[in-house]
């Protein structure tokens, strides 16, 4: 586990915003009202085996839930879109859900429900796609992901670096994006913790080692060849430094700007594809044995707490606010429902 001074925390996102008390946890409903439903299972794919009708028609819905008014004004009063919402809700629980037991079950339900509000409120009939990264790894600047016609354009403008001792290893750019889809996109709120009012541009700093060093297949299997949950969970994660960042850092670092925020990452729309591919390798492992690996749940409560406990259980509530019911991390274990077709989740990975 890394130390308290290594904290800084995250010296690998943004932390000049890292002294800034974590907000409570969102209210919600009771986790014994999870509601049951029969679905039909969708498959999410790798973003560059759909179609360039089907990349269109994804990012047409990303554009939609950023145009959709907000309904979490409750809760952050300066959310202008239902994006705006997700990204708020992230920010709002961010010393909640990161380094604790609970950071895959709470990012896999946030997920699924951004997923379900591009079917639901933007008429998408997709799933969420997802970035496998160990493809872009030793050509990042060329993955298919950054096409500014079939993609999410490309890096940031370049702006001179800070001289920051805590700068991303090999960034480049770092300013707004200058082509693509999310060229003129404005973010209503964050950098960092903030909620307050703000309207300013999608940036990206793109760091191909970052990518080559973190987002590679050796580090993906690695995590699969843990041996319970609770190592799996700290190989994904990492540490708070560039020696050990894990692939969630990875992803979120080698693209930079926006992504790299622990707090507000989810304003790059980037983010809803990393996760699902982390969420993808959390699935693979799980399904490497899947009758123990349902109920195969450890780790903090609170970020980075004492390995003594108290530890996360299948009973243990996550919340997403204003987004969706409260449910348990037990509710989560499956995603493809507590039986084939039903439950929370209703989806799987096409490989």
């Amino acid at each position: 586990m890394p130390s308290i001074g290594a904290f800084l925390v995250y010296g690998l996102y943004l932390a000049s915003f890292l002294g800034s008390a974590a907000a409570a946890p969102l209210p919600g409903g009771d986790p014994s009202e999870t509601s049951r439903r029969s679905c039909n299972v969708i498959k999410r794919k790798e973003w560059r085996t759909l179609s360039d009708s089907q990349k269109k028609s994804y990012i047409k819905a990303v554009k939609c839930i950023q145009a959709k008014p907000a309904i979490a004004k409750a809760t952050i009063p300066n959310s202008v879109s239902r994006f705006d919402d997700f990204q708020g809700v992230h920010i709002q629980q961010t010393f909640l859900i990161h380094f604790v037991g609970h950071f895959l079950a709470w990012h896999r339900y946030y997920v699924a429900t951004y997923e379900k509000a591009l079917r639901e409120e933007c008429g998408y009939q997709g799933a969420q796609p997802y970035w496998d990264w160990t493809l872009d790894a030793d050509n990042f600047l060329e993955s298919p992901l950054w096409d500014p016609d079939t993609g999410f354009g490309g890096n940031g403008a370049t702006i001179p670096p800070d001289g920051s001792p805590i700068a991303v290893p090999g960034a480049t750019g770092g300013g707004c994006v200058t082509n693509g889809p999310f060229v003129d996109m404005r973010l209503h709120i964050g950098p960092g913790a903030s909620l307050n009012a703000t309207s300013r541009c999608l940036r990206r700093g793109f760091s191909p080692f970052i990518a080559q060093t973190f987002s590679n297949t050796a580090k993906v299997n690695n995590a699969l060849a843990q041996p319970d949950f609770g190592w799996f969970n700290k190989v994904v994660e990492g540490e708070t430094n560039f020696q050990n960042a894990g692939i969630h850092g990875g992803g979120h670092f080698s693209v930079g700007g926006e992504a790299g925020d622990l707090f507000s990452s989810p304003g790059e729309p980037v983010f809803y594809l990393h996760h699902a591919n982390l969420d993808r390798v959390y699935w693979k492992w799980q399904s490497m044995n899947l009758p123990a690996r349902l109920s195969d749940i450890s780790g903090p409560v609170t970020m980075m707490g004492p390995i003594t406990g108290p530890n996360v259980t299948l009973s243990f509530p996550i919340d997403l606010g204003p987004l969706a019911p409260r449910v348990t991390v037990k509710d989560l274990m499956d995603i493809e429902g507590s039986k084939k077709g039903t439950g929370v989740l209703c989806y799987t990975y096409e490989e």
